[in-house]
């Protein structure tokens, strides 16, 4: 399965060769290429117990904005048969994937988890108290994304849809158009267009939507309250809230893929090991000794 090349074929863009890594709100994720999975953060609620999985292809890991009152997580992995399997907080539901078929993406948000089948549907589970789940009739879609409590879609033509909590206006997406990848947060959402500039709608308290200006990029991602650009030449631009040092990634180099946490940045440098800044207190930020 190589999902990847599939939407590179059908939007005519080239993606980073490497997805494998993925930010929840206090872990860590990483596919190695033999198809297993590490982790590392907080293990509260058993998000890191991946040691076990194999033929792993895409990994997801649950996040939520930074409050008292939230914390728990779940991680995702797609196989390579198309299946779904699912670790950590499941008080909603979240990680009853294990029925799922022909998945050739996922998503995860809080307390909620969004597949895509290989016939551009998609499927979620979880809470949906503000109709973040409800994408049963979607068509034509060729990725997704899982922010807080709105989810959003990359239909093969381009637009993006999105359901879910609009209060900041992070679903108003109806005038974008040739985007080739689509990033959701707390309360904002960010597009990548063919051209490699940047679109962001929703909350902008932090600074977290000013993209407008950023060029030649070939990847986004979202925290929280920050974004994340991965520029063609390999180096790394963010912007955002910045308490943790979340966005200090203007040394980065040689970079292939990123990934946005609640408070932390990931990113696969081309040799496959991994470098992080941000938040640490749960251990999330130690992939120094990865590889591969």
């Amino acid at each position: 399965m190589d999902y990847t090349s599939s939407i590179d074929a059908a939007l005519k863009v080239k993606r980073p060769k490497y997805t494998a890594i993925a930010a929840g709100r206090r872990h860590t994720v990483g596919l190695r290429l033999d198809g297993t999975v590490t982790a590392v953060g907080d293990h509260k609620v058993g998000q890191c117990d991946v040691s076990g999985w194999r033929d792993i292809v895409a990994v997801a890991a649950g996040n939520v904005h930074m409050a008292t009152n939230t914390g728990n997580s779940h991680t995702i992995g797609l196989t390579s048969h198309g299946t779904v399997v699912a670790v950590g907080w499941n008080k909603h539901d979240q990680c009853e994937v294990y029925d799922w078929q022909d998945i050739v993406a996922i998503a995860a948000g809080w307390r909620r988890t969004v597949g895509l089948k290989s016939d551009g549907t998609v499927i979620a589970v979880g809470r949906n108290n503000e109709g973040q789940c409800a994408v049963s009739n979607w068509r034509d879609m060729v990725a997704v994304a899982a922010g807080d409590w709105h989810t959003a879609g990359l239909k093969s033509d381009g637009t993006v849809t999105i359901v879910g909590n609009n209060q900041y206006g992070q679903c108003e997406v109806s005038g974008w158009s040739d985007i080739v990848e689509v990033a959701a947060g707390y309360l904002h959402t960010v597009g990548l267009t063919s051209g490699g500039t940047v679109v962001a709608v929703g909350g902008n308290k932090h600074g977290q939507c000013e993209v407008s200006d950023w060029r030649a990029m070939v990847a986004i991602a979202a925290g929280s309250n920050h974004t994340i650009g991965l520029q063609s030449d390999g180096t790394v631009v963010a912007v955002g809230w910045n308490k943790f040092d979340q966005c200090n990634v203007g040394d980065w180099s040689d970079i292939v893929a990123i990934a946005a946490g609640c408070a932390h940045t990931l990113g696969i440098k081309s040799d496959g090991t991994v470098v992080a800044v941000g938040d640490n207190k749960y251990g999330q930020c130690n992939v120094s000794s990865w590889c591969s």
